[in-house]
């Protein structure tokens, strides 16, 4: 492997300097470039324009000068003719989570960078809630080995969610002052997303996020905002005003207006991009200086039929918006946004030397990417150099349950002096009203039973961090296996990322989390006192350090085993909810606004779990 250079990290502003100072040199003709790569056309994001006939030269793994071809008065040690093809710059990430993609940073990078994407600024909020004192160690280590990908890390102000959920990591001023102190690769601070927290005194959270939002004004960096479900332009005022400088979770064209008029810098997602461009565009919108295109979350296995970034320009595109503005929104808009304009978002002299080279503009046919100033990919391939990490113990041993689980531990105990019936709490996926359900249920042996007829299963929470496995249970509605003596589990549930299972018995329950333990993260589908199914998310069990192909290959043997089971369904009102496997409760384990109650690991200011992380009120699951 090639040896480390200065700029293959941004570390601090002497090795910076360093830099800028060789460059100089480099454009004046005064020290020799190491390589000049010709072009057909070259798209300049300033001023969102296309010039013909262009030369990049490159020092290192920066650009050196940008012009005419011919007009270089420097040595070049090497020269590559790409003038058959048209160049933009790398495509850039405003907001995503590198750990959805559940590949480690090295192996996410193979997988995006022949889509466009060289750079992301990872909103990192998942592996910090695992292993928060190691967060930027982690995210570092894959360009201190060699990748060409940059990542930029927000710390995660949801380290932990709610004051309700605790272990992994915890973030509050001290730390967020050192992130940005130490690091320029450290943009902001990564979404806000307990709300009630920023607005309420009261709340126990109030002053570890201030800290942490205080912090990041002082070092001058963004403050990036999730307001979900946030369409009062009362709330939406007092957001802003609170400092919060985007969002991404807006869902109408209403909604991004009202939040684009108060000042927030709109992410647009896929999930409603079209709908939102094609709307803004009838509206008349000609200003698009405060949008990007971001993809928050996507899968491996989504990425490898859709794309990354490339995906999200394309759905531009479709929606009537012209290449070079839906360019700028994965370059210059959201660079400019993040405040790393030195270093990405155009194909300008000090940035990285990141090029995305079309031979399809109407389409964006992508032909080749380079990154760092050497080619990565041909089509679809990456042809780079693919470090090897050898993860430490403090990234793969991260599922701290020292004991077996048994059946026991998922029996809900019926309450005293109960009859043949006891009242249960229940909740559904993506339960977002002030109330949470309620049933009557049977009791059987002392025991508060399910009742597969109504679609009335059980799911938990184990704690995965204390190493006593901690749970907490209740009963939930509409979801999980109605095949008898079947559960599913996940050490990947949003944004705590300790364990959840759902089954139709509690030892299959037991079951299934002992099995993730063993495997230290991933999923389980067991049935039948048979473990039908696994996949290995060893890295923080959230990632897996392969290719994508084969944690693609282990998740279409998930799919097909769930195939078989039967479950349950009861509609919730929320697009993120459908029939059949049940994925999205990874999701559904949220406790971020618009979310009321909610389950969570056992913690002092929840003992069972169960609280309304808006009002901090809590409830018996059964009474």
């Amino acid at each position: 492997m090639q040896a480390a250079q200065p700029d293959d990290l941004i570390i601090n502003a002497a090795d910076e300097v360093a830099i800028r100072k060789h460059l100089a040199l480099v454009a004046l003709g005064k020290k020799p470039a190491d390589r000049a790569i010709r072009l057909g056309r070259l798209f300049d994001v300033h001023g969102r324009r296309w010039h013909a006939d262009q030369e990049v030269v490159i020092s290192g793994r920066r650009i050196a000068w940008v012009g005419p071809v011919g007009a270089y008065r420097g040595e070049v040690a090497e020269r590559v003719d790409r003038s058959s093809f048209s160049a933009v710059p790398g495509f850039g990430e405003v907001h995503k989570h590198i750990e959805s993609s559940h590949l480690s940073p090295e192996w996410e990078a193979v997988l995006v960078l022949p889509f466009g994407c060289t750079w992301t600024c990872e909103a990192s909020h998942e592996f910090s809630n695992v292993n928060g004192a190691r967060n930027l160690d982690f995210w570092m280590m894959a360009r201190r080995a060699g990748s060409p990908a940059k990542i930029f890390p927000l710390p995660g102000s949801a380290v932990p969610p709610t004051a309700y959920e605790w272990g992994g990591g915890h973030y509050g001023y001290d730390e967020q002052e050192r992130f940005l102190r130490e690091h320029l690769a450290v943009a902001g601070l990564d979404e806000v997303m307990d709300w009630p927290a920023v607005w309420n005194p009261d709340n126990p959270s109030h002053d570890r996020l201030w800290g942490m939002i205080e912090a990041t004004f002082a070092q001058r960096g963004v403050v990036e905002g999730h307001a979900a479900g946030m369409r009062d332009i009362n709330d939406i005022n007092a957001f802003a005003g609170a400092g919060m400088a985007s969002d991404h979770e807006a869902w109408t064209l209403e909604e991004v207006q009202d939040k684009l008029r108060r000042g927030l810098f709109m992410e647009l997602r896929p999930h409603s991009l079209t709908e939102v461009i094609s709307g803004l565009l009838e509206a008349g919108q000609q200003d698009w200086s405060n949008f990007a295109l971001c993809t928050d979350d996507r899968s491996a296995s989504d990425t490898l039929k859709l794309g990354a970034t490339d995906h999200n320009v394309r759905l531009a595109l479709d929606a009537g918006l012209p290449l070079e503005i839906a360019v700028q929104l994965v370059t210059l808009k959201p660079a400019r946004h993040m405040r790393l304009t030195p270093w990405v978002g155009s194909i300008a002299p000090g940035r990285y030397a990141d090029l995305v080279l079309l031979d399809d503009e109407a389409r964006l046919g992508i032909a080749e990417v380079w990154a760092d100033g050497r080619q990565v990919s041909r089509g679809r391939d990456y042809i780079a150099a693919v470090p090897r990490i050898d993860w430490p113990d403090w990234a793969t041993r991260t599922v701290n349950i020292a004991r077996d689980l048994s059946a026991e531990d998922f029996a809900i105990a019926a309450p005293a002096g109960a009859g043949e019936t006891a009242n249960a709490a229940l909740l559904r996926p993506f339960h977002w009203h002030d109330d949470f359900i309620t049933a009557t249920l049977p009791v059987a042996q002392g025991a508060v039973q399910r009742d597969s007829d109504r679609n009335i299963t059980k799911f938990a929470i184990v704690d995965r961090f204390s190493g006593e496995g901690k749970v907490a249970k209740m009963f939930w509605l509409g979801t999980g296996p109605k095949t008898p003596d079947t559960a599913l589990a996940c050490s990947m549930g949003h944004d705590k990322h300790n364990i959840w299972v759902v089954g139709s018995s509690d030892e299959a329950m037991a079951l299934a989390v002992n099995t993730l333990k063993d495997m230290q993260g991933g999923w389980t589908l067991v049935s039948g006192g048979t473990v039908l199914a696994r996949v290995r998310y060893e890295v923080g069990g959230l990632m897996t350090c392969r290719p994508a192909a084969e944690l693609d290959a282990e998740m279409a043997e998930l799919y097909r085993q769930g195939e078989t089971i039967d479950w349950m369904y009861e509609p919730t009102f929320s697009p993120r909810w459908w029939p059949g496997f049940p994925e999205r409760l990874a999701f559904a384990t949220l406790t971020c606004a618009p979310w009321r109650w909610v389950l969570v690991a056992p913690s002092p200011l929840a003992p069972d779990g169960f609280v309304n992380v808006q009002t901090g009120a809590t409830h018996k699951v059964v009474w």
